[in-house]
């Protein structure tokens, strides 16, 4: 006997919005280069969405970077390790390119979060059971690894410098 599966053709996202109690946990941002559009809650004091196309823009003051997944990620990490003052979340895909060029060569700390995060939709619910893969704040300059290092969220912490 044949089983059929229904699938499920609605819309899919890439926009994963970090939930704002781990962005509080980290202390203030300045600037958010890839906020999306319809972003719920503040990330940072000023903020740019695709419309402003970040990585055309200077950043300023210290970033908070979750940026788009996929094609273009090493984009927006080239251009935080040039920056050099900010946390940025990333899947810890440790064995990629850009982990080797952006991260161990150029942050000052990294926090391999214990468990996974329970990223949200614009409307504040939990995009599935949680992410597909476990996650990892990459602090760039001592102050941010500090922030990282005191914000309260478990894992393993590793300074780089």
């Amino acid at each position: 006997m044949k089983v059929q599966h229904e699938i499920n053709r609605e819309k899919t996202t890439t926009t994963w919005l970090t939930p704002p109690d781990i962005i509080e946990s980290l202390g203030e941002f300045d600037l958010d280069p890839c906020t999306p559009i319809e972003m719920p809650w503040k990330t940072a004091k000023h903020r740019f969405t695709e419309i402003q196309d970040g990585l055309k823009q200077d950043w300023f003051g210290r970033v908070w970077l979750n940026p788009p997944y996929g094609v273009g990620m090493n984009l927006w990490m080239k251009k935080m390790a040039e920056h050099n003052n900010g946390i940025s979340l990333l899947f810890n895909r440790t064995e990629t390119d850009l982990f080797h060029k952006y991260i161990f060569n150029g942050a000052s700390a990294i926090l391999f979060k214990k468990g996974r995060i329970h990223f949200l939709n614009n409307d504040g619910i939990k995009v599935g059971n949680g992410s597909g893969c476990g996650s990892v704040f990459i602090a760039y300059g001592e102050q941010n690894a500090y922030k990282l290092l005191n914000s309260g969220i478990e894992g393993k912490f590793i300074n780089l410098i």
